[in-house]
Formats: structure tokens, C-alpha cells, sequence
């Protein structure tokens, strides 16, 4: 119960306190330099002509994806409408895979995207996914947070051990924590027998 009433109380003061209307607006110069810094900074052997394809792709892609999501309303408003059929895709887990998958196919050599979950384990908030960039070969919780979802298609990104939002985990530990994962390939593809 007390969950329910967290929930409705987030969704109440998220619908209130927005000015959502319409899509997001794109990501300055100014943003996506400051993201193409912090992706450099992630370590000496990052390329910084992918760092800069990654941080264009990351803002331009979290646009596109608030348009083909149909975002005009707060992440949980939208969610609701997600969750009764009224519109195509939104949730938090649908950006974190495009993103990833986006970000994916440019093929970096210096860097690696993963999966985050936050709140997986807690009786009160909900869970959250993100995807992650890191430098190539670094652990998940050395890179940054690529979340379009928390601001309704404006990306939002820290690194992930700044972010004080949400305590973030492997995705594949968090599945296999939970039961919904089993066995992980060295790909890191889950099967399930």
C-alpha cells in the first residue's frame, strides 16, 4: 500500500511539475561538447572522434526516439499510457535498449555499452533501467549514464557513480539475482535453458 501511495504521490507532483506539451527540445553544441568531454575523460585510450560521434548520437538519437515514442507528457504519465496500449513504446527499459542498440552498431573500438538497473531490490520505488557508455574493456560503474527516459526525452547523463538518483547495477546481475537469467554467454547474451 505504502508502495501505491509513493507511486501516485511521484506521478501527481512528475504531471504537476512539468512543462511537457510537446517534444523535447534537441541538445545544444554546448550539451553535446560537454558530453563528448566526459566521454574523453573516461579514460586515456578513448578515441575522441567516437567520443564525439557518441555524445552527437546520444542527443540527436534520444530526439528522434521522444518523437517515435510519442512523448507530450511526464515520464510515469507516459508510462501509464505505454502500459494501457495508448502509445507505442516509452518505458524506461524500451530507451535503454534502443539507446544501447543505437549506440551499438556504430562499432566502437574505445567503447563499451552496458546495461543498469537501479531500485531492483526495493519494496518502495520502482525499478529503473539505463544504458551505459563506458571506455573499452572498463567496468560499467566506471562510465557515464545515458538516460533519455528521467526527463521525458531530454537526455540526462552523469557519470554513474555521481549519479545520486539511482544506485545502478549490471543488468545481467541484477536478472540473474531475480531468476529471470541463468546463464550469460562471454558476449554477454542471456539463455535460459
Amino acid at each position: 500500500m505504502f508502495r501505491l501511495l509513493t507511486v501516485l504521490l511521484i506521478f501527481t507532483l512528475g504531471a504537476c511539475a512539468t512543462g511537457y506539451g510537446g517534444p523535447p527540445p534537441r541538445g545544444s553544441q554546448s550539451d553535446i561538447a560537454a558530453l563528448t568531454t566526459a566521454i574523453r575523460a573516461l579514460g586515456p585510450h578513448v578515441d575522441p572522434s567516437e567520443a564525439a560521434r557518441a555524445a552527437q548520437i546520444s542527443y540527436d538519437y534520444s530526439h528522434q526516439l521522444a518523437l517515435a515514442y510519442q512523448i507530450e507528457d511526464a515520464p510515469l504519465v507516459h508510462n501509464s499510457k505505454v502500459n494501457r496500449g495508448d502509445k507505442p513504446r516509452g518505458l524506461c527499459w524500451h530507451w535503454a535498449e534502443d539507446m544501447e542498440k543505437r549506440l551499438d552498431a556504430e562499432n566502437f573500438t574505445t567503447l563499451s555499452m552496458h546495461r543498469a538497473i537501479a531500485n531492483a531490490d526495493s519494496r518502495i520505488l520502482i525499478d529503473h533501467s539505463s544504458a551505459v557508455i563506458s571506455a573499452a574493456g572498463a567496468s560499467m560503474q566506471d562510465g557515464i549514464v545515458l538516460d533519455p527516459w528521467r526527463k521525458g526525452g531530454v537526455l540526462f547523463w552523469s557519470r554513474v557513480a555521481e549519479d545520486r538518483r539511482y544506485p545502478w547495477q549490471e543488468r545481467e546481475a541484477v536478472l540473474r539475482k531475480h531468476g529471470r537469467i541463468r546463464y550469460v554467454t562471454q558476449a554477454g547474451v542471456p539463455i535460459n535453458p
